[in-house]
């Protein structure tokens, strides 16, 4: 996958949040603002300031161009986005908000691309990663799936090699069953023996599944023989900690409890961090005593659908808990060769692999209202 991008910079916590609400309620207060305490509220940087305008995100055309302290324009409808390992969260799409919004990322984003992130355990989503991540590798260069993101002349040779049709997303789940971080990054080798491939093939479409949470139309995973995670008792006050009983498999969160809760969904974690606490710590932030301006607006109550994100988050993170196995254990046995791959034109990529695809097929408004030039 020869494209790479780096990761969003927001350079502002408060333009993403765990619940859209709270990001209209920021809007609102950001806009009815002047003066100082508009500067105070929008926390300008380097890249960005109330008196700096930017081009309007692709794919966003509500998004006003005029410099924000001139005219902010309505509030933009919030869009989901991955923020954290496994954590959905909501971004005001507007870019006089974000320092390095990456918007041949969003000339990108349609219903049929997913995004893999380099984490040490790779990372999948259907959702515009927007947070600290890693570097983040498009599966398609253009929208609708019209050319994947793979070196030239690869897809030819493993199905070749293989003995039939080999997909952008069949590499996509080789990757996230075979691929390892390594001395020289992020390695994948390449079965040599077609047996291997299809093993690890099966194994990454499941990763795949379990880590895309039902998202482009498909089927939600369920944990194994019938077991669900259940609210046992509703949440019905602000939470002040999350705490797990391994004996009963409950969670608690304050006065609400949930179970059964596998204990590796408890206990597994991404980038050192356990994810359900992290989770749970993101929709807290806003009522830290540390928190300010815009950042310290949020949901009065727990809201019902925290409840239900959380629930199926539960259930993802356990399939990953049993998979994680099989995973670990999964030998590609012999690659191919470099020559090979020589041979075939798949290395080294093309300097134009590397670089995003030209795909403005409409104009885009650039500050100010004047029309971009690329």
């Amino acid at each position: 996958m020869p494209w790479a991008v780096g990761g969003l910079r927001l350079g502002r916590d408060w333009v993403a949040a765990p619940d859209p609400a709270a990001l209209r309620a920021r809007w609102a207060a950001l806009t009815s603002a002047e003066g100082a305490e508009r500067d105070r509220l929008f926390r300008p940087s380097r890249s960005r300031t109330p008196a700096a305008g930017a081009a309007a995100l692709p794919g966003q055309r509500s998004a006003a161009t005029a410099r924000f302290a001139d005219g902010p324009g309505p509030c933009p409808e919030p869009v989901r986005v991955l923020r954290e390992p496994f954590d959905e969260q909501w971004l005001l799409p507007d870019q006089r908000l974000i320092d390095t919004a990456r918007p041949e990322l969003w000339r990108v984003l349609d219903e049929h691309q997913l995004f893999l992130v380099e984490t040490p355990e790779p990372l999948v989503t259907a959702h515009l990663p927007a947070g600290r991540l890693g570097r983040i590798r498009p599966l398609h260069r253009r929208p609708g799936g019209a050319e994947p993101n793979l070196a030239p002349g690869l897809l030819p040779l493993l199905g070749e090699r293989y003995g039939g049709w080999v997909t952008p997303e069949d590499v996509l789940c080789w990757i996230l069953a075979a691929g390892r971080p390594g001395p020289r990054g992020y390695e994948v080798p390449l079965a040599a023996d077609p047996a291997r491939w299809r093993a690890g093939l099966e194994l990454g479409h499941r990763l795949l599944t379990v880590q895309l949470r039902g998202a482009r139309g498909g089927e939600a995973p369920r944990l194994p023989g019938g077991r669900r995670p259940y609210v046992r008792s509703a949440v019905t006050a602000w939470p002040h900690e999350v705490a797990y009983d391994a004996g009963s498999e409950t969670l608690s969160l304050g006065g609400g409890t949930v179970s059964p809760v596998p204990s590796g969904a408890w206990e597994y974690e991404a980038q050192g961090v356990r994810v359900l606490e992290a989770w749970f710590a993101a929709r807290l932030a806003h009522r830290d005593p540390a928190a300010d301006g815009l950042e310290a607006l949020g949901p009065a109550e727990w809201p019902q659908a925290w409840t239900s994100e959380l629930l199926a988050l539960v259930t993802t993170l356990a399939l990953l808990a049993d998979l994680a196995p099989e995973r670990a254990a999964f030998e590609p046995g012999p690659a191919l060769g470099a020559g090979e791959l020589r041979a075939a034109g798949v290395l080294p990529p093309p300097r134009w692999a590397r670089r995003p695809a030209s795909v403005l097929d409409h104009q885009e408004e650039g500050p100010g209202g004047q029309f971009a030039l690329l």
